[in-house]
């Protein structure tokens, strides 16, 4: 519901996006422009997106455990229609849906748009001023660009950021959680589209906009690729002994949990001895200076280790509020979830479905002063509103069963 004294309309409620795509990274993209307003119909094949019933269980009780929680967050407040996209008739619909929206977004291959005749130049036919949006695994061309990509591999793998994040030189390449890639993209879907269609209304032209997996990867990493952009050397992987400096680290504590500092500056030294109960540090000869650290950081990391063991994450934590240290606790994801910090910016809002019970989701990282970005219902089941939206779009009640019937539509 809208909070009170906050606009009903949204920015985006005048806009109308065709989306023709699956998985997580350009459905969450949609999701984004749903939160903002716009009515988003998300086309399916017969069989359904393949995302739906994916994700993990949730381990609780009642209706709404059945509940497709994963699938919902990246679809939630579009209408569903389920398209054989193999078949003409099929291929007509979705023309005509363009032909009155002002978005078109995909993430099909170059070759596959062409085939269906729904590239850019294409639907601009169709609609001199929609804005044509594609996501891919690496961008529309160049020798990969046929290549099929998901986020652990063309986000964190093609793009430097697993090896970047090993643990040391010789570290294993880590693991990435579910979506992590695709999120960040589809921020930057959803920047790209909002640009080009500021862009359409200024010049009454269509606009054709693409990101990819592989290109936000690394602009996610531009302060490291503005060096190595230039110098072409490989990135050293520092290991937490090998770090540049010991207040920029991470480190264990009693309870098993782990503590984050970030003070890079040397003048924090201080201040973090006397937080540790280790005044005498500061006129130890072996970390005087910023280089003496650096020189010994072998030996300083394991005794800072031993020191942070004596006590938890949360003790060590009010500890270091009172030194005034810049420090961050290492949460689990079910910690997250109840940190009063979450809360108290409303970063799980609660939504409903119908008849079957409420649950917590997660809200798209936008707060607005005068309207309330919040999602606004639940993801629809697969072919939902299939048979409002062609009767809309002018098809009699007889077509549709003829449509059915042939398999063109569900």
């Amino acid at each position: 519901m809208p909070v009170r004294g906050l606009l009903v309309t949204k920015p985006l409620d005048d806009i109308t996006v065709i989306e023709i795509d699956n998985w997580m990274a350009a459905p969450s993209a949609g999701a984004i422009l749903a939160d903002l307003g716009a009515k988003v119909i998300k086309i399916e094949p017969l069989s359904g997106d393949p995302m739906r019933g994916m994700g993990r269980p949730a381990k609780i009780e009642g209706k709404i455990k059945d509940h497709d929680f994963q699938f919902d967050v990246d679809n939630r407040g579009k209408k569903s229609i389920q398209l054989d996209l193999t078949k003409d008739d099929a291929l007509e619909i979705v023309k005509k849906l363009c032909a009155k929206s002002e978005v078109f977004m995909c993430n099909l291959l170059a070759k596959r748009q062409e085939k269906f005749g729904l590239d850019p130049a294409s639907l601009s036919k169709i609609n001199p001023r929609i804005v044509h949006a594609t996501l891919t695994g690496y961008g529309t061309q160049g020798p990969d660009a046929w290549r099929p990509g998901y986020d652990v591999t063309a986000f964190f793998g093609r793009s430097g950021m697993y090896d970047a994040m090993r643990e040391g030189d010789e570290g294993i390449v880590p693991m990435a959680r579910t979506a992590q890639g695709d999120h960040t993209t589809g921020l930057a879907m959803a920047a790209a589209i909002m640009a080009a269609l500021r862009q359409a209304e200024k010049t009454g032209k269509y606009q054709s906009v693409e990101t990819s997996l592989f290109e936000t990867a690394v602009w996610t990493q531009a302060t490291d690729y503005s060096i190595t952009a230039v110098d072409n050397a490989p990135l050293r992987k520092r290991a937490r002994a090998e770090q540049l400096s010991a207040t920029a680290n991470r480190y264990p504590c009693g309870d098993g949990s782990w503590i984050v500092f970030n003070m890079p500056e040397p003048f924090w030294w201080p201040r973090f001895a006397d937080a540790l109960g280790k005044p005498e540090w500061k006129d130890d000869e072996r970390f005087l200076e910023g280089r003496d650290r650096y020189k010994n950081m072998s030996t300083l990391v394991p005794m800072i280790d031993e020191i942070l063991m004596t006590k938890s994450r949360d003790q060590w934590g009010q500890i270091m509020d009172q030194h005034g240290i810049i420090w961050g606790p290492v949460l689990g994801l079910h910690e997250v979830v109840k940190d009063p910090q979450a809360d108290a910016i409303n970063l799980f809002p609660k939504m409903e479905v119908e008849g079957v019970g409420d649950y917590r989701t997660v809200r798209i990282p936008m707060n607005f002063h005068t309207f309330n970005a919040l999602p606004s219902e639940p993801a629809p089941t697969s072919g939902q509103h299939t048979k409002k939206i062609l009767l809309e779009l002018g098809y009699s009640s007889s077509e549709i069963n003829v449509f059915t019937k042939n398999e063109i539509v569900k």
